[in-house]
């Protein structure tokens, strides 16, 4: 991994959200709602996918693809996302739909 990410890699299931400039946008298979992590929190992503990562940078975004070989390398049905707001959140995709779907694991993880 490169050290122009805007993202880090932690253990076996969370990702933390390091820039400010750059939004993430969580892409955890094909059939799964996407997730963009802002400065403020976590909300539904509803745009269609940049093409490339030029496409993306131009719209202040990084692409996230935690099947990806140098990701995970699997889709996860359980992943924690830390954001610059100080939270943790956690997103159960066996809860797609409910208010358990996305919910802060903790308040502050700093």
């Amino acid at each position: 991994m490169s050290d122009d990410r805007a993202y880090i890699k932690s253990g076996r299931n969370t990702i933390i959200h390091k820039e400010k400039k750059l939004d993430l946008v969580i892409v955890n298979g094909e059939t799964h709602p996407k997730i963009q992590v802002t400065v403020n929190g976590l909300i539904p992503f509803k745009d269609e996918l940049p093409r490339n990562r030029r496409e993306a940078k131009e719209r202040y975004l990084e692409i996230v693809n935690i099947g990806s070989a140098d990701i995970f390398g699997e889709v996860k049905r359980l992943l924690f996302i830390q954001s610059l707001d100080g939270r943790e959140y956690k997103v159960d995709y066996s809860k797609i739909g409910t208010k358990l779907f996305v919910r802060i694991h903790q308040d502050s993880y700093m």
